[in-house]
Parts: structure tokens; sequence; C-alpha cells
């Protein structure tokens, strides 16, 4: 396919999003399921296009003042992949397959207009709904925090270091272009370009053997803030496919007591295949069987209990850019109600001295520091440990990271215009 071709049918991908409002991964199966001839290049060019279309849903089309499926399209070419109105033209210019020729109105739009002037949430590109939740954390650095979040992830990767070392991946991997990532001293990560395909980490050997795990370096960052140590009794109660409790494992090599479940049992079904392809043997993973406490015979004896609490997502915006035009405000009454619920579970798990790990790939306040002031409020027998005396677990990157990522009194906010990872919210409290 032409790249004028490609554009086209990105195009009507958007169209079809829109029209039969389904998600995007969907539409894109489904399209190439229709449309065989089109190979895995073409395949992984469209899906950039598409992606990004989404990343830049509101100021694409506030550029080309209309919101149709071809506006937005044209609008993210400019503002997404920097090209100048006489580059786009050239991909419109009404050949067999390429999109309609620019009309005026349209060359005058992608040469004009700019969003200087646009309101926060257009020039940063979420719902209005959110606008407050995000003036409240970050102020006047909102536009800028959400277009990061906006942007393209590189791929991340977590080292299982029961297996491997970091070094021994680096070279490795080297034919993929893995580097160590700026913070977490397990992690490799792999940039990805507008059109890169999918590097097919799963078919890697050292994937298959168990040496390496797909892992955002936010991820990564909040369960080394965890400080899980060899002869703990940890619980990781919402471990859903395991990527933390697999972490988890490997911070303590395999000493002391591991224990994963999570409420939803379907989310726990990847997790006995990770487990043993990562050489954990002292995991038990409780699935929920009827009505009855999994944890039961757990009474305040954990040393840590790691909560990925059940969350908006609002952090994994830049993985998943068509979840934020689909969350409305009754979610965020949901998730609200769900992580009081678990905070509450974990209380009576942990040992006078241990410790509760809080964690949401969220960057809204009522998530985040609003959560932990009210469960402290509820449980005085629970203090906050200071971000400052968390980050030693990091190293010789304490003092960077501290400086990089927001500290409140409640934890540690990273995001990706920060600490170039996904948005992740960590809080350690101490009973």
């Amino acid at each position: 396919m032409t790249p004028a071709a490609r554009l086209s049918a990105s195009i009507e991908l958007i169209d079809t999003i829109d029209t039969q409002r389904v998600p995007a991964s969907k539409a894109l199966k489904e399209w190439g399921t229709a449309h065989r001839y089109a190979g895995s290049g073409d395949r992984a060019a469209i899906s950039g296009l598409v992606w990004d279309v989404l990343r830049r849903r509101a100021s694409s089309a506030w550029i080309m003042d209309d919101d149709t499926p071809r506006a937005r399209v044209l609008g993210m070419m400019k503002l997404e992949r920097g090209m100048n109105v006489d580059a786009i033209d050239a991909l419109c210019n009404g050949g067999r397959f390429a999109p309609a020729p620019l009309t005026d109105r349209e060359r005058a739009a992608l040469t004009s207009r700019i969003l200087d002037e646009a309101p926060s949430h257009i020039a940063g590109d979420y719902p209005e709904w959110l606008d407050g939740y995000l003036a409240q954390v970050f102020g006047d650095d909102r536009v800028a925090e959400a277009t990061a979040m906006a942007s393209r992830a590189p791929l991340d990767l977590r080292v299982n270091t029961l297996k491997a070392k970091r070094e021994k991946m680096l070279a490795s991997l080297a034919h993929l272009g893995a580097q160590p990532t700026p913070w977490s001293p397990i992690g490799l990560r792999i940039e990805l370009g507008a059109d890169a395909r999918n590097p097919g980490i799963h078919a890697e050997e050292d994937f298959i053997k168990g040496a390496i795990e797909v892992q955002d370096e936010g991820s990564q960052l909040a369960a080394l803030l965890s400080a899980a140590k060899p002869g703990e009794q940890v619980i990781d109660l919402c471990a859903g496919a395991g990527g933390k409790t697999l972490a988890l494992a490997a911070m303590m090599q395999g000493k002391g007591r591991l224990i994963a479940t999570d409420h939803d049992k379907r989310q726990l079904a990847p997790i006995y295949e990770r487990l043993s392809r990562a050489g954990v043997h002292n995991c038990d993973v409780r699935t929920p069987k009827g009505p009855d406490d999994t944890l039961a015979d757990i009474h305040a004896t954990a040393d840590l209990v790691l909560i990925d609490a059940p969350c908006t997502g609002t952090g994994t915006w830049r993985r998943n850019p068509d979840a934020k035009w689909r969350m409305r405000p009754g979610a965020l009454e949901v998730r609200l109600k769900d992580q009081v619920a678990v905070l509450d579970r974990a209380a009576a798990l942990v040992k006078p001295g241990g410790r509760i790990v809080y964690i949401t790939c969220s960057v809204l306040p009522p998530e985040n520091g609003e959560q932990v002031r009210a469960f402290v409020a509820r449980h005085p027998e629970f203090a906050v440990v200071p971000p400052s005396q968390t980050a030693a677990v990091l190293w010789d990157k304490a003092e960077n990271f501290a400086a990089a990522a927001l500290q409140s009194p409640e934890g540690w906010l990273m995001t990706p215009r920060r600490t170039g990872t996904d948005g992740f919210f960590v809080s350690i409290l101490r009973r």
C-alpha cells in the first residue's frame, strides 16, 4: 500500500470507530481480517495513524475547525507527525486509493490555526470534565503533562533477576535496539517509531525462557519502592495477570512466602503460566471460589501487602488513547469505592511494623492523595512513610528521581513528562 492509501484507510477506520462505537483495537483487527492484501508493514503503519488520531482527537479537530474523521486525521498529521501543508497535500492527491485533494478551507486551517488559544482540555487532549482534577494536581502545567500523556509510549521490559542480569539481556536484545531504562536498574527500553511494527517480544528466546517480561518502567519502580525482601510474607492483593507479582518474586529471591490473589478470577488466569516461565516457586496463587475469603487464614501477619488498585487508568493514556474518550464520571465513582474496599481489607492483613504499598496507574487526586488521607483517617494505626525515605531502593538514581517525580505528603507521582514512564502513584503506609 502507498502512504496515501494508508492515510485513506485510517480515515475509514476512524469513521468506523465513531459510527459503530467500537474500541480501536477491535476495529483494527476486523479491518486487517477484511483486507488480507495488506502486509504487516501496512497494518502497523495504519494502526500507528489511528492511534495517533485518538491521541490528538480534540486538538486535531480544533486545528481543522472540523470534527470529522478526515479533519482529525489531517490535523493529526500536522500536530503529531509534524508535517507541513505541502507534505499533507502531496498525500491527498485524489489519485487511486488516495484521499481527496485538500479544500481551500482545509489548506487555510493547516496553514494558520494553532493551539495557543484553545481551552486546556482541547490543547491537552482530554475530556473536559477532567480539567478540574488535572488542574488540582498539575496547575498551569496540565496541558504539558496531558500532552506527554498523549505521546507514543516505548516498549519497556523488566529483566527477571531470578534468571538473568541486565547486562546479558542488553547484549542479547541488541538487535531490537534495547537500551537501559533511565531509572529502573532492571529495565530495558525499546523505542518505537510512528510506523514501527510490533517487535514480537513474545517470540524472543529470552522471553520464552522467562528472562524478560513486558512491564512499563513506572510499574517496575512501583514494585521496587515496595522494598520487598527475601524471607518476608508478601501479599499481592490485586495481582491480576501477575506483572507485579513476578517483580516481587524476583526481589524476594525465592525466599519467603508470596501470596497472589484477585477478586476477579478471570484476571488471574494468565498468572500460572507466567510464574512457571519465570521460575517462581514460592508463590501461592489463591483463586476466589464462591463467597469464602481466600485470605481468611491471614490475621495481621503480613510484612507487606501490595495493592495495585483498580483505578481509572488515566496514567496509561499513552498506551490506551481511546480509553480516555470513553471514560465517564461514573467510572471514577465506582473505582473510588473499590479502592476503599481493598484498602480496608489490606489493613487487617498487615502485622505491626508491616506496610501497605498502595499503587494506582492514575494521576487523579481523588484516587491518590485523597484516598490515602481518608484511609489514615479511618485507620489511625497506619502512617504514611515520607517519600524521601523510600527512594533509597533506587540507589544512585534516588536523588535525580526525587527531583523528577512529584512528591506529596502522601507519596510519589510519576508521569510521562517528568519521569518518562506511565503515570503511577505510589504510597507506603506503615502500621
